[in-house]
């Protein structure tokens, strides 16, 4: 909502030109383009509504769905670096031929990022497998490459909202608490978070962290300050499932 409303009007112009419109709704894209401030605030209140209604209730699993994607984006640049990591994104869509990435696009186009960069954003509302997004009039941003983050549909109210059943067996295995901070973690926390979601002191929120990173099921990275609780796959998969299985 931000980037909408502070976007410049050659942008907005950009935006909505291409864009079909009942004639009715013509004098309001008219002042959308123009940056009018209160067409403007109109557009931001309706897709906050809209996000209420389609994106909200799905949220907290489709991020855990975003946390376990990054987790193996990671070990992948770690087997083989940045060659392995694009050469697993989506083939046969996506093509990794040094130094040459191929990927969709509406047309034939060669982009040359000549230092900028490449973006590769995980995604779990598109409905389209994988995207390629250039701005040719915006040449200090680099490009984004958009990825499938889903192996099955979203579902449900989100991953920290599991059946009773699955829960009672999830305490069972790790303890209430410990069980809890699991399900914290799928969103990403900080350990000063963890403490205040768990309602425990930085100390035993620091080792509820610890015990479930020794089991591989969260991964710990500093970032400044602080340091960030990420959960991983096989976290997840006992998070979903309230046990362990084997493959």
């Amino acid at each position: 909502m931000d980037n909408l409303l502070h976007a410049s009007v050659s942008q907005l112009r950009r935006e909505i030109e291409y864009l079909d419109f009942r004639p009715g709704q013509l004098p309001w894209a008219r002042r959308v383009a123009e940056g009018d401030r209160d067409a403007l605030r109109e557009l931001a209140k309706a897709l906050r509504a809209c996000h209420r209604l389609t994106v909200e209730p799905y949220w907290d699993r489709g991020r855990s769905e975003l946390v376990a994607l990054s987790t193996r984006s990671a070990s992948l640049m770690l087997a083989g670096g940045v060659d392995l990591l694009l050469r697993s994104v989506c083939a046969p869509q996506v093509r990794w031929r040094p130094p040459v990435l191929e990927a969709p696009y509406p047309r034939r186009v060669d982009v040359h990022l000549e230092g900028r960069g490449l973006i590769i954003t995980p995604t779990v509302f598109s409905k389209h497998p994988v995207s390629f997004l250039w701005d040719p009039l915006n040449t200090a941003q680099p490009p984004r490459l958009t990825v499938p983050a889903l192996r099955r549909p979203l579902a449900g109210s989100g991953a920290a909202e599991s059946d009773g059943a699955t829960v009672r067996n999830l305490e069972s295995l790790l303890g209430r608490t410990r069980a809890a901070a699991l399900r914290v973690t799928a969103e990403g926390c900080t350990t000063s978070e963890l403490a205040r979601r768990l309602n425990v002191t930085a100390a035993a929120a620091s080792q509820h962290a610890t015990v479930l990173r020794d089991t591989g099921l969260i991964t710990t990275s500093r970032r400044g300050g602080s340091v960030l609780h990420l959960i991983t796959p096989l976290g997840l998969a006992l998070l979903w499932t309230g046990a362990l299985t084997q493959p």
